[in-house]
């Protein structure tokens, strides 16, 4: 039997439709397209391990050459909050094209070379950098999705909750019926939301499952998510206060997702983002 969660909040699915399956003012800056993330893990051997003196070598790697990179629009530090594997690390950069992924680590090399000019001291650094993680880790690339509410200061430590859904790809899928549950889940539950300090959705591109679509919640603490999941029902009701909106809503939803999903939580690392 296939069960329906409520905390689909903007669940996004464009089905075979371009990433302009919503429409951008020409006068906007143009968004980010696409994201990789790194899962790494942490190296469980390391007898040494200190988290201030992990920050600052990533800091460094920071300043001298992701922070220099005009091809990497945006990077950030994810620690195992609630996942399967407490030795998760998970390493993000967002990028305006497909090309900007390969220029970004050519480039990198680049830089590389200028932050550390002496080769030895760039070997040093380089491994003792490696050194905090395990030779096993996995890449999945994104491709970005509209209706973002970005986070506004990014200052301190936040929450970051993670929702993998997965698309059900009917016969008579219409862009138009969802996209309309899509918009109005954002601008009724999302947007103004105090507690969700940033939102981003985001779509298969390349890695393990073309199903998958993805939305990232950022918030304080964990406190406020479990607000959000008490309140949840009621925020529905406020936003669809007629029963037939909302049973209609809840069909659209049941047509467009498999109703299976997982949940994630991490903790964004100030200080080591662009």
């Amino acid at each position: 039997m296939k069960t329906t969660n409520q905390f689909y909040a903007v669940l996004f699915v464009l089905l075979m439709a371009p990433a302009t399956f919503f429409t951008q003012d020409e006068k906007e800056a143009p968004r980010p397209q696409y994201i990789t993330m790194t899962t790494m893990h942490w190296n469980m051997d390391m007898e040494d391990f200190d988290m201030d003196e992990w920050k600052a070598v990533e800091k460094e790697y920071l300043d001298k050459v992701t922070a220099k990179n005009e091809h990497v629009m945006a990077s950030s530090f994810y620690m195992h909050q609630m996942t399967p594997d407490n030795r998760e690390l998970v390493y993000v950069r967002v990028y305006a094209s497909w090309a900007d992924i390969e220029k970004a680590q050519m480039r990198n090399g680049e830089l590389e070379e200028e932050g550390w000019p002496d080769e030895e001291a760039r070997e040093a650094y380089m491994k003792k950098r490696n050194a905090y993680y395990s030779n096993y880790h996995s890449d999945e690339i994104y491709a970005t999705l509209p209706l973002v509410k970005r986070v506004q200061d990014a200052s301190k430590d936040m929450i970051c909750y993670v929702r993998t859904s997965h698309l059900a790809f009917p016969d008579d899928g219409d862009n138009d019926e969802i996209k309309k549950v899509m918009t109005d889940d954002f601008n009724k539950m999302i947007k103004d939301n105090p507690l969700i300090k940033g939102y981003y959705p985001h779509r298969h591109a390349w890695g393990s499952d073309g199903r998958e679509i993805m939305e990232a919640y950022f918030l304080d603490s964990m406190t406020d998510l479990d607000k959000i999941f008490k309140g949840l029902g009621e925020a529905i009701e406020k936003a669809y206060p007629d029963e037939v909106d909302r049973k209609k809503r809840e069909e659209v939803l049941q047509k467009y997702f498999t109703g299976v999903h997982g949940d994630a939580i991490y903790r964004f690392v100030a200080g080591l983002s662009k």
